[in-house]
C-alpha cells in the first residue's frame, strides 16, 4: 500500500483536518517535476551511450584527496540556497529560497505550503497536549479524593485531622499511630519533573523503608467534596425532581465502587486520548519527512537535512508530555484498578480490536446460499402446487403471512443496517464512536449481515413447513406443530437476545437491549444518541409491532388449528391496533422532552412537536381504516400531509444538514464525504418519495393485481424501512461531520468528585 493510502487509514477521522495534508504537498511536487523534466537538455538523453561516455570520462579525472577540506562543496552551496528560521513571538516557522534560477517559483510555492501545514500541525498538537496535561491535573485531583475515600471507608475510625497526632486505626494488623503506621505510597499521576536528580534522595529514602517524607492522603479533602449525581438512571432522576440535593458522601461501600467504576472508565478514555494524541504526532512526523525526501528525489537539493533537523527541534518532536503521561497512567491504572496485574491493567487500556474470522465470512455465504435456495423453492411449490389460486389462499394470507411478515421486517431492517455499516466504514464514518461502542466489541458488517441471513434462513423453513393449504377431511384442522412454528420462531429470537452466556455477540446484544430499556423508560433515562437512533428506527417499524400483536391475539384468543380468528371484532384487539402505531412516536416525543429540559435547547421542543404531528397523523389514519367515511378521509389527508411536510423538511435540513443555499456545496452543505453530489440530490427526492407510501391507504389503494390486501400492506412497510436505511447514512453522515468541525474524537466522561469551600456557603 502506498504511504498516502496508509496515511489516511490511520487518521482519527475526527483530526483529519488537523493533519499535514500529504496529497496536496505531493500535488506540488509533481507540478514542479514536470517543470524539471520540461528544463533538463534533451541531448544526452538522446545518446544511447552518454551515460557510458560519462562513466568512461569520470576513470581519468584527476585525484582531489581523501581529506581536502578548502574545497567547497557544490551541495553545500545548494543546500545554503534554502533556509528555515523559527518566529520567536508565535513559534511559526517560516523557510527562505534564495534559488535564483526559474524554479524559484515553484519552490516558494511549495515552501509556503509546507511551512503553513507543518505550523498548523504544531499549533494543533500545541493545544491538545496542553488539554490533556490539564486533564491530567484534575484526574490527579480526582484520584487523590478516591485514594481518601478508600482509606475512610475500608476504615471509618479514620479522623479528618491532618495533625502530626492524627489517630489512625489499625488496617490489616496496623499499629496505631501515624508514625509508625506502615503505609503504601501511592504513586501520582503528575510526578515532580526533577525525578531523576533527587534519585540520590530517594535510595536513601527506599534504605530507610520507604517512610522518610512520605505524606498520606490528606484526609479532610472529603469535607470538601460531595459525590457527582447525574440524573441517568430513574431514581437519580426522580431524587432530581424531588429536589434532593443531598449528595454528600456517605462513606459506603457501594458509593466506593461507583466513583471506581467511573475513575476507571475516565483513566481509559484518558489513556486512548493520550494513544491517538502520540500516533498523530508520529504520522505527521513520518508524512514530513516523506515529502521531504521526494522534494529532495525530484530536485536533487538536500533540504530535507535543514527541514528534519527543525522538525527534530520544534515542539512536535521535542515535547515528550505524552509518552511520561502515558507511562504514568499505565503505572497508575496498574496499581489501583488491577491490583498490581500489568496484564490485566494493559488488557483494559489497550482492548485489541475484533479479528475478522474466516468462518463468520464462511457461514455468511453458506446461509445466504441457503436463503436463496430457500426463496427458489418456495416459488416452485407455490406454482407447482398451484397455491394462488387455492381455497386456502385467503386464509393464509390473513392468517399466517402476518406472522412471518414480522420476520421478512426485522431481517430487511438488519440487512440495511449491514449496508450501512459498509458504507460508513467505505466514507470513514467513526460510527463506533458515534454510538459509542466499547473498542474490540463493534459488529462489522458481516456479523450483521450474518445474523439477518441466519434468521432468514430460519424463516424461510418455517414458510416452507406452513405452505400446507389443504385442512385434515377428518379433523378439520391443521396440524399442529406446523401452525406453531411461527410462535416457536419468536421464542427463540427471544431467548438468543437474552441469552446470558457469551455467546453469539453478547456485548452487541446487552447493548441493544441497554438501549431497548431506556426507550421504553424513556423520559426516566438521560437521552443519548443510541436511545433515541434506536428509536426512531422503532418509528419506521410500525407494522412489526402490529404483527407481535397479532401473535398474542391469534395464539391466545384464536384458534390457531383451524387457522381462524376474531382479532378485528376485538374492541381491546382495536384499542391497542392504535396503540402500538403510536407508541414508537410518543416514546420519541418523551426523549425529545427530557432533551429540551436538560439542554435548554429549543429545536428539541419543536422535533416533538413533530413527532406529535406524526401521532396525530398515524391515528387518524387508523381510524380511517377502520370506520371509513368521509369525514375521517379528509381527516387523515390533512394530518398525514402536514405531518410529511414537517417530517421531510426536518429530515433532509435538520438531520442530514442539506438545502443550504450558501453553502460551497450549491444546495447541499459545505463539507461532503460521498464525492459524487448527484447522490444526495438522489437521496432527498428518494426520501420524499417513499414518505409518501401512505397514500395507498388514504387513496384506498387496498388491493392490486396477484396482490392480497396484507402483502400490499407488508410491501407499504419495506418501502418505509428502506427509506429508514437511507435517512441512517446521511444522518450519522452528518453527526461525524459536526464532530469533525469541533475535533470531537472522545466522549466526555463525567468524574465522580465535586468540588467546592466552606467559604460564603452554609453547610
Amino acid at each position: 500500500m502506498k504511504f498516502a493510502k496508509e496515511f489516511v487509514s490511520q487518521m482519527v477521522p475526527e483530526w483529519q483536518e488537523a493533519y499535514l495534508d500529504y496529497n496536496s504537498l505531493k500535488a506540488l511536487l509533481k507540478d514542479l517535476l514536470r517543470f524539471v523534466q520540461t528544463r533538463t537538455p534533451t541531448s544526452m538523453a538522446s545518446t544511447p551511450n552518454g551515460s557510458a561516455l560519462n562513466r568512461r570520462a569520470s576513470l581519468y579525472r584527476a585525484f582531489s584527496g581523501l581529506t581536502s577540506r578548502h574545497r567547497e562543496s557544490p551541495r553545500a552551496k545548494e543546500d545554503e540556497e534554502i533556509l528555515v528560521s523559527e518566529d520567536g513571538e508565535d513559534g511559526r516557522y517560516h523557510t527562505f529560497v534564495t534559488v535564483s534560477d526559474e524554479e524559484r517559483g515553484y519552490q516558494v510555492k511549495f515552501f509556503n505550503r509546507l511551512d503553513d501545514e507543518f505550523n498548523k500541525v504544531v499549533r494543533f498538537y500545541k493545544m491538545k497536549v496542553k488539554e490533556v496535561v490539564e486533564e491530567a491535573d484534575e484526574l490527579s485531583r480526582q484520584m487523590g479524593t478516591l485514594i481518601a475515600l478508600r482509606l475512610k471507608v475500608d476504615n471509618p475510625m479514620v479522623d479528618f485531622g491532618d495533625g502530626p497526632n492524627c489517630a489512625v486505626h489499625p488496617i490489616n494488623g496496623r499499629r496505631e499511630g501515624g508514625q509508625h503506621m506502615d503505609v503504601i505510597e501511592e504513586v501520582e499521576m503528575l510526578e515532580n519533573l526533577e525525578r531523576e536528580e533527587n534519585e540520590p534522595k530517594n535510595r536513601k529514602q527506599e534504605a530507610n523503608g520507604g517512610i522518610e517524607g512520605f505524606k498520606p492522603p490528606q484526609l479532610e479533602i472529603l469535607e470538601h467534596v460531595k459525590i457527582n449525581v447525574t440524573p441517568k438512571t430513574p431514581r437519580s432522576t426522580l431524587k432530581g425532581c424531588l429536589n434532593s440535593d443531598k449528595q454528600d458522601l456517605s462513606f459506603s461501600k457501594k458509593e466506593l465502587r461507583k466513583a471506581e467504576e467511573q475513575m476507571k472508565q475516565a483513566f481509559s478514555e484518558f489513556y486512548q486520548k493520550l494513544r491517538l494524541l502520540k500516533s498523530y504526532c508520529f504520522l505527521n512526523q513520518l508524512a514530513f519527512s516523506k515529502i521531504m525526501k521526494k522534494h529532495d528525489k525530484i530536485t536533487s537539493r538536500n533540504a530535507s537535512k535543514v527541514h528534519l533537523h527543525m522538525m527534530e527541534t520544534s515542539y512536535l518532536g521535542t515535547c515528550d508530555d505524552v509518552t511520561r503521561l502515558m507511562e504514568r497512567v499505565e503505572t497508575t491504572f496498574i496499581k489501583h484498578f488491577a491490583n498490581g496485574n500489568h496484564r490485566k491493567g494493559m488488557k483494559t487500556l489497550r482492548p485489541t480490536a475484533r479479528r475478522e474470522k474466516h468462518r463468520s465470512t464462511f457461514f455468511l455465504g453458506l446461509f445466504s446460499g441457503c436463503s436463496v435456495a430457500l426463496v427458489v423453492a418456495i416459488i416452485v411449490l407455490i406454482h407447482a402446487r398451484g397455491l394462488l389460486e387455492s381455497e386456502g389462499r385467503s386464509l393464509y394470507m390473513e392468517n399466517i403471512f402476518p406472522l412471518y411478515s414480522f420476520f421478512g421486517f426485522i431481517v430487511l431492517h438488519m440487512v440495511v443496517f449491514s449496508a450501512n455499516i459498509y458504507y460508513w466504514r467505505r466514507y470513514r464514518v467513526n460510527y463506533s464512536f458515534i454510538f459509542g461502542f466499547k473498542k474490540g466489541t463493534e459488529l462489522g458488517y458481516r456479523q450483521s449481515f450474518l445474523m439477518s441471513s441466519g434468521l432468514a434462513v430460519l424463516a424461510l423453513a418455517g414458510v416452507l413447513s406452513n405452505l400446507d393449504m389443504e385442512m385434515d377431511p377428518r379433523t378439520k384442522t391443521f396440524e399442529a406443530w406446523t401452525e406453531l412454528v411461527p410462535l416457536g420462531l419468536v421464542i427463540v429470537v427471544l431467548g438468543i437476545i437474552i441469552c446470558p452466556f457469551n455467546i453469539m455477540y453478547r456485548s452487541s446484544r446487552f447493548f441493544l437491549i441497554q438501549a431497548v430499556v431506556h426507550c421504553v423508560c424513556a423520559p426516566l433515562y438521560k437521552v443519548t444518541l443510541p436511545d433515541f437512533f434506536l428509536a426512531d428506527q422503532l418509528t419506521s417499524q410500525v407494522q412489526a409491532f402490529r404483527s407481535l400483536e397479532f401473535y398474542v391475539c391469534y395464539y391466545g384468543w384464536g384458534d390457531f388449528l383451524k387457522r381462524s380468528h376474531n382479532c378485528l371484532d376485538s374492541n381491546v384487539y382495536k384499542t391497542f391496533y392504535f396503540i402500538v402505531a403510536i407508541i414508537p412516536y410518543w416514546i420519541r416525543s418523551l426523549q425529545c422532552l427530557r432533551r429540551l429540559v436538560e439542554e435548554k435547547d429549543g429545536m428539541q421542543g419543536l422535533n416533538g412537536l413533530k413527532y406529535f404531528s406524526t401521532i396525530v397523523a398515524v391515528a387518524m389514519r387508523t381510524s380511517f381504516d377502520m370506520k371509513k367515511g368521509m369525514t375521517w378521509k379528509i381527516l387523515a389527508m390533512t394530518s398525514s400531509i402536514v405531518a410529511t411536510v414537517v417530517s421531510t423538511y426536518w429530515d433532509i435540513v435538520i438531520d442530514w444538514g442539506l438545502l443550504q443555499r450558501n453553502s460551497e456545496n450549491r444546495w447541499l452543505r459545505d463539507k461532503l464525504l460521498i464525492p459524487n453530489k448527484s447522490v444526495y440530490f438522489v437521496a432527498m427526492v428518494l426520501n420524499v418519495l417513499l414518505r409518501l407510501a401512505w397514500m395507498q391507504s388514504v387513496l384506498g389503494f387496498r388491493e392490486a393485481p396477484f396482490i392480497h390486501r396484507t402483502a400490499l400492506v407488508a410491501i407499504v412497510a419495506c418501502l418505509e424501512i428502506i427509506r429508514r436505511g437511507i435517512w441512517n447514512f446521511f444522518r450519522l453522515e452528518n453527526e461525524h461531520l459536526n464532530n469533525v468541525g469541533k475535533y470531537r474524537a472522545f466522549k466526555s466522561v463525567p468524574l465522580p468528585f465535586n468540588y467546592y469551600h466552606d467559604e460564603g456557603k452554609s453547610r
